[in-house]
């Protein structure tokens, strides 16, 4: 015991400067190196502040390697050691905000630290530019009790925003935090016992020891943390897993509806009623590559929006998370209600690809420009459309037009009536045009063939046989005076009688 305690008397002579000197170095450089890894600051800010504390301890030991490798800048060092001091403090009080995210946390707590900090760094600065200026180095020493009073008060008003965060992730924080504070209580009360100078060399092993001790709890901190985002993203993939799997067995339940709706045709087939019967299947065909279609295209549209948002929550924007989530919830229940609906309002048409246009824009960072403009003299609640029948127009707007443009993306409905006969629904892009569209298309290898388009002409033409007149639709390739495409707008002619 009492060769022990000899041992913590010579920490600087002995080696457990070093030995200390060497873990913070470790744990400066592993974390720093997951910054990289996991682009999360808190991490940044750990390093940044081991590694002022190891630059402030550099010029500790008295013999060794690294006593021979900084006397050539050791009173540079010497004057350092100081201003670090001052500074660590400083990135701690960065470090914990990062940690718990107090931004998200608590703005206005976030906001008063944000001042405090930059006031004593700005403070910290000063010091040192009124010792540059004058070389007097007691700037620096009696401004040292200047700022570490209002740091230390701001260390121990930070504890209260602290105690009201619910995750666990405080506590390693409080932790650590309390065995450093304890360490420097003892260390002061040796300074102030009386003790031999020899004697009094014990308190700097008492420190390394609650500094050693507090930075395992923040490194463990880190771990938890890394392994919470960890576990948020393993169920993120799991419902992803479940929807898709969810919508595979609504594809073969529409796939094996489809055949013995096929077969039950060619059982009923009579040459007497062979074009009524051929009438009837046509229009449950169409009704049925419609739902097979919706059956293929959601998975893919659920698959990107979920990873969409999932990139949020991966970055933490928990109200840009919940607010395209209840979105996307909206979306998805307005798309399985309107599947099994023939025919929907303008009104509830709108609203549902008002909807959808907001989940793809997710993809673009909202740099899509989307807006619906309407008569005042329509009254879209009475009127009826084909469920979803502008989806495919829009998609295509978006992905074969848009999608291929850098910026200034734009897509405008517009909806007018004509007389009481019609009412007109104009979908107009800014994209690169369906010319230098389909341009693009050849050069790819695999080149899907699309049926959108063409399945929505059939649901138009069945929808407009119960009305007196029929459905038009035309699209326009949109020029500027050179001759050179600035757009598609589609018009398309919805009967009312």
């Amino acid at each position: 015991m009492q060769t022990f305690l000899e041992t913590l008397k010579h920490p600087n002579e002995n080696g457990i400067t070093i030995f200390v000197l060497g873990i913070l170095f470790i744990l400066g450089i592993y974390h720093f190196l997951l910054y990289f890894q996991h682009r999360d600051k808190a991490y940044l800010f750990y390093s940044l502040y081991v590694f002022l504390i190891f630059i402030g301890l550099l010029n500790r030991p008295n013999h060794g390697f690294i006593q021979i490798l900084i006397q050539p800048i050791k009173g540079f060092l010497d004057h350092l050691s100081l201003n670090f001091i001052l500074v660590y403090n400083l990135v701690y009080l960065i470090f914990a905000s990062q940690l718990i995210d107090l931004r998200s946390e608590s703005y206005k707590w976030y906001i008063l630290f944000k001042w405090i900090i930059l006031v004593l760094f700005g403070y910290a600065i000063l010091l040192e530019v009124l010792f540059l200026v004058t070389g007097d180095v007691n700037y620096v020493i009696k401004g040292h009790i200047g700022f570490t009073i209002p740091a230390y008060l701001a260390a121990i008003l930070y504890y209260y925003p602290l105690v009201k965060v619910k995750s666990p992730i405080k506590y390693y924080l409080i932790i650590g935090s309390l065995f450093l504070v304890l360490s420097s209580i003892v260390v002061s009360m040796i300074k102030r016992a009386g003790l031999t100078p020899e004697e009094q060399e014990i308190r700097y092993s008492i420190f390394y020891l609650g500094l050693i001790i507090e930075n395992i709890f923040f490194a463990l901190a880190l771990g938890h943390k890394q392994k919470r985002i960890l576990t948020e993203k393993n169920n993120a993939k799991e419902v992803l897993i479940r929807q898709l799997k969810a919508n595979e067995k609504l594809k073969l339940k529409i796939q094996e509806q489809l055949k013995k709706d096929i077969a039950a045709i060619s059982d009923q087939a009579k040459a007497d009623k062979l074009e009524k019967i051929k009438s009837k299947y046509d229009k449950e065909l169409a009704e049925m590559k419609v739902s097979a279609l919706r059956s293929q295209m959601n998975p893919h549209f659920i698959f990107n929006s979920l990873n969409s948002i999932k990139r949020y929550i991966i970055d933490n924007e928990k109200e840009n998370a919940v607010y395209y989530l209840n979105k996307f919830s909206k979306l998805i229940r307005k798309i399985l209600s309107a599947s099994m609906e023939k025919e929907i309002s303008l009104a509830e048409e709108i609203e549902t690809m008002e909807l959808y246009v907001n989940i793809e824009n997710i993809r673009f960072d909202n740099t899509i420009q989307f807006s619906i403009n309407a008569d005042d003299e329509l009254n879209l609640n009475t009127i009826k459309v084909p469920s979803l029948i502008l989806q495919p127009f829009l998609e295509n707007a978006i992905w074969h037009g848009l999608s291929l443009k850098k910026d200034d993306r734009s897509l405008v409905v517009n909806l007018e009536k004509e007389g009481s006969a019609f009412v007109n629904i104009h979908i107009i892009d800014n994209g690169i045009g369906r010319v230098k569209s389909a341009e693009i298309k050849s050069k790819k290898v695999h080149q899907p063939n699309s049926v959108g388009i063409k399945l929505t002409k059939e649901r138009l033409a069945m929808f407009s046989i119960k009305f007196k007149h029929d459905y038009e639709l035309e699209i326009i390739d949109l020029m500027d005076d050179n001759n050179t495409a600035i757009g598609t707008m589609v018009n398309l002619k919805v009967p009312l009688i």
